[in-house]
């Protein structure tokens, strides 16, 4: 069975979430082909079984080699794994979570550790969706990880019907907070993931020559997290990796932080064989205010 049939079989168990992002209208699989609304407006199943569901093509900086590093560092490197079995022992402890949201899912390797865990560890099928805007992001994931749901989607414009998602995941990316209180059921969470102050610390302390910069705040996004849900709790995961040189290099593909650093300043921490890296992360949980 190929990916494109394997992905549309899935989809077609739970079609009802889907609503079409042009016309609201509800939608569902045919013929195991597509995603096609009551208005007829039809999304393909691509051969790597993910769906383009953005009206426009949308050019991001993010491309194949970043993603590729990401998932080197993340699935091989196990470098966010602390990160991973926090977040999925906070879904363990809810009632029934069987519908999980990763919004900027990149390459899917977050939400598919997490789902597997918690599926696993409830003995219960977790259904995980993972949008993002960059396809390069999904085509990776849909090819890596062919038991999840994997969608090229606008945040802005989710497509999905209302109160669909039991948690919505949102590690290290941008957010829409009017459409996560959308989507999100009453009793579900919003899991949102930021960079404490000491967050990759020994590559800031390259890149950037400004005290200032080279530690990190948070306060502001985390103020507005709050205006928008109400806390239930907040926990900071810090942890020290230390990383060898392939996954040093896939360190520094990884992240924007290097984008606009010369290749020269950067020359001395790609040659080290081996470097201890701080991971510094906060993790915020927030329901819906009723």
């Amino acid at each position: 069975m190929t990916n494109r049939i394997k992905s549309a079989h899935h989809v077609s168990g739970f079609e009802s979430i889907f609503k079409c992002p042009i016309c609201d209208s509800s939608m569902s699989v045919y013929e195991l082909q597509s995603l096609v609304c009551a208005n007829n407006h039809t999304y393909d199943f691509s051969k790597q079984g993910y769906i383009n569901m953005l009206s426009h093509s949308i050019k991001t900086k993010y491309g194949n080699d970043l993603f590729e590093a990401r998932r080197k560092l993340i699935a091989e490197g196990h470098f966010f794994e602390p990160l991973s079995s926090a977040i999925a022992q906070i879904i363990k402890e809810q009632k029934n979570p069987a519908f999980i949201l990763d919004t900027g899912c990149g390459e899917g390797s977050h939400l598919s550790s997490i789902c597997d865990t918690v599926s696993a560890d409830l003995g219960n099928p977790i259904t995980g969706v993972g949008i993002d805007i960059s396809k390069e992001g999904i085509l990776a994931a849909a090819k890596n990880y062919t038991n999840k749901v994997w969608l090229v989607a606008d945040l802005a414009k989710m497509p999905f019907q209302d109160e669909q998602f039991d948690i919505i995941l949102n590690i290290l990316s941008p957010s829409n907070y009017a459409e996560f209180k959308r989507l999100l059921k009453d009793d579900g969470l919003v899991i949102k993931v930021v960079p404490q102050t000491d967050y990759l610390k020994e590559l800031r302390e390259v890149v950037y020559d400004e005290p200032e910069k080279q530690a990190y705040s948070n306060a502001d996004t985390v103020d507005l997290f709050k205006e928008n849900f109400q806390m239930i709790s907040t926990s900071r995961i810090r942890y020290t990796i230390d990383l060898d040189k392939p996954f040093i290099h896939a360190l520094v593909r990884m992240t924007p932080l290097t984008w606009a650093t010369p290749e020269e300043k950067l020359k001395d921490f790609l040659d080290k064989d081996s470097a201890e890296i701080t991971v510094d992360l906060e993790v915020l949980i927030g329901k819906k205010v009723n």
